[in-house]
């Protein structure tokens, strides 16, 4: 009961990150940790830009379309499946394929000729529906979806409805080596794909260095949180969210201490070892592995 109450106030806590982290996203933004090839790297500078100016659009693309001194020919437009838009006075407008750079000089030579002298006309991506992550896992919605802006691990959580109660305390972001995914990476896909690993408390303590910023089919794998037990001579004897890089010591703490009569010595550990289950010697400085029972003695005298 302790536990899952334990696990509840921390998803609590995460959700509550979420809400504080989105807010401050758009105005602070993380660099990603991962390596950049040359293509990714033009891909960034160029995304991070006023109008992502090289960004190439495809279907599902929201436009946000300003002409000067013109607000009936200014406006935001849906790029529809077959590439294009209505646009006022010109009509249907095919830009799929086009970069945003392009379509600002195709919307400026079709205005010229014979509707604005001089156009001076600005198009930004207001939304980039063509492009796409995946988030998986312990997460209350997971699924595709459509990448909006530099979008940040916060945001691409939030947008999945945050992280379960039954949620690892790390999460893996999983980067495809090719540049377009069509499918969620699993970890196991080690040739695959370059693996970055998060800690939620992280996030939950607002260290935006952790606040990665995704790219284009990015899978965000939030795998179900890996339990240890504690039995003997403790407090709360039970099941606990395992940790990398717990200790038993950590773990004794965790469980609320020893009883009077428990000791810390002669701990012992129950592991599965290649399939079998072993009993075995453990110290407090050691680390806890996942599936673990720790054994606390009781004192001889």
């Amino acid at each position: 009961m302790k536990t899952d109450m334990k696990t509840s106030l921390a998803s609590a806590g995460l959700v509550l990150a979420i809400g504080v982290l989105s807010a401050t996203a758009a105005a602070q933004r993380a660099t990603s940790p991962f390596p950049q090839s040359p293509s990714e790297s033009a891909s960034s500078s160029s995304d991070s830009g006023n109008g992502a100016a090289d960004y190439v659009v495809g279907a599902q693309d929201i436009l946000k379309i300003i002409v000067f001194d013109e607000p009936t020919m200014s406006g935001t437009y849906r790029v529809d499946s077959d590439g294009g838009f209505q646009y006022p006075m010109l009509g249907r407008v095919i830009v799929a394929g086009r970069s945003v750079r392009n379509i600002e000089q195709l919307l400026k030579t079709k205005l010229e000729d014979g509707y604005i002298r001089t156009a001076q006309v600005a198009v930004d991506v207001d939304q980039f529906r063509s492009r796409s992550i995946f988030v998986v896992g312990e997460v209350r919605s997971p699924g595709k979806y459509p990448m909006t802006g530099q979008m940040s691990l916060i945001e691409a959580l939030a947008a999945a409805g945050s992280t379960t109660p039954t949620a690892s305390s790390e999460i893996l972001i999983l980067r495809p080596r090719d540049p377009v995914a069509v499918q969620p990476l699993t970890p196991d896909q080690v040739d695959q794909t370059n693996v970055h690993h998060i800690n939620l408390a992280d996030l939950q303590l607002g260290r935006l260095s952790e606040n990665i910023t995704l790219m284009e089919g990015d899978t965000i794998f939030v795998p179900k949180a890996e339990k240890f037990f504690m039995t003997g001579q403790i407090r709360n004897p039970g099941a606990y969210t395992y940790e990398r890089g717990l200790t038993v010591l950590q773990a004794i703490s965790l469980a609320g201490g020893l009883t009077e009569k428990g000791s810390n010595r002669r701990l012992k550990v129950i592991r599965t070892v290649n399939g079998k289950k072993t009993e075995q010697g453990i110290n407090l400085n050691d680390a806890v592995q996942p599936g673990d029972t720790v054994v606390i003695p009781q004192r001889l005298l």
